[in-house]
């Protein structure tokens, strides 16, 4: 099974958003020298705590300083870009660092709804264009055709592999239809993860770009050397997502165990919802979780996400993570 890390440069309490790029590149290295397939940025707006706002620009960051891992978007919100413009940006990092490239597309806005309309005011109206869009950035980044009036030539002939990102049954039937492969964003809404998947598989059709379904999972993993540490890690975690339900903006938070009590019965359970996909203990502990999971939800790849606030800490989760993957 592939393995692959999504990651949104997150600030932490104490440093700053040029912190957050150096910690990103050291992870990307980590990652390349573990066997990831993939390193995907994500993009996310008006949040303190994520600086992964201008994807392909870290993208590049990241391509610069590697060599063969994958570097890639988990996501690019589409609709709040022109197709073309996506399609040149990464078309010139083909062009200078090879095919090493992928762009996963999303059509949420990675924000709220006013930042949305600051990216694009047209942005609710393009969100239902997403299936054209795709089809655009599609043509711009394929083979070259002397009758389109408005070409990106950068980006011609790079087949830079597109994936649909989603986070309900939705995209689904998108992902299926043009034959291309499946990224659910499990690590923030499992609730339509199985029946995205079935949904995916039952309808697919076969393409030039993917013979047969491909499915990628999302899962937030915080993994130490004993449940209770791990634990007590997961509560940086926890409090960030917290923050988001309650409209709290704030830098990564230091780990701290006085947070879990300090949560209301309702707020422990719609994050205990929402955080369904996520596997926190030692090592052993995790491999049964993870088994557990890909019982249920039998996938190609899985996507590591480890919001953890301290930086060894990640990386030895990321060892531990590649071990584990490495047995099914």
């Amino acid at each position: 099974m592939k393995y692959s890390i999504l990651d949104l440069s997150h600030v932490t309490e104490g440093s700053e958003v040029k912190d957050a790029f150096m910690r990103t590149l050291d992870l990307a290295k980590s990652a390349e020298s573990l066997g990831y397939s993939r390193f995907w940025l994500a993009e996310h707006h008006n949040m303190i705590s994520v600086a992964s706002v201008a994807t392909t620009i870290l993208m590049g960051y990241v391509a610069a300083n590697t060599s063969t891992i994958r570097v890639g978007s988990g996501g690019i919100m589409l609709p709040n870009h022109s197709p073309l413009a996506i399609a040149e940006q990464v078309g010139t990092l083909a062009q200078i660092y090879g095919n090493r490239f992928d762009l996963g597309l999303g059509r949420a806005p990675g924000s709220d709804q006013l930042t949305a309309q600051f990216l694009n005011p047209n942005f609710f109206q393009d969100a239902q264009k997403f299936p054209e869009q795709v089809e655009l950035l599609q043509q711009f980044i394929g083979n070259k055709d002397e009758n389109i009036k408005v070409r990106a030539y950068v980006a011609e002939g790079t087949d830079i592999p597109l994936y649909i990102l989603g986070s309900s049954t939705d995209s689904a039937f998108l992902a299926s239809s043009y034959g291309l492969p499946y990224a659910f964003a499990s690590h923030f809404a499992p609730q339509q993860l199985s029946r995205a998947f079935e949904i995916y598989k039952q309808k697919f059709q076969p393409s030039k770009f993917l013979n047969e379904p491909y499915t990628m999972a999302c899962v937030n993993v915080i993994i130490a050397d004993t449940n209770e540490k791990a634990k007590f890690l997961s509560s940086s975690f926890y409090r960030m997502f917290l923050g988001v339900i309650r409209n709290q903006r704030e830098k990564i938070q230091p780990p701290n165990e006085e947070f879990f009590k300090q949560m209301s019965l309702e707020e422990y359970t719609y994050l205990q919802q929402m955080l369904a996909c996520t596997f926190i203990g030692d090592k052993k502990t995790v491999t049964d979780q993870l088994k557990q999971f890909l019982i249920k939800n039998p996938v190609n790849e899985l996507i590591l996400n480890c919001p953890i606030y301290d930086q060894e800490e990640r990386r030895f989760t990321m060892e531990v993570f590649a071990e584990i993957v490495k047995q099914f």
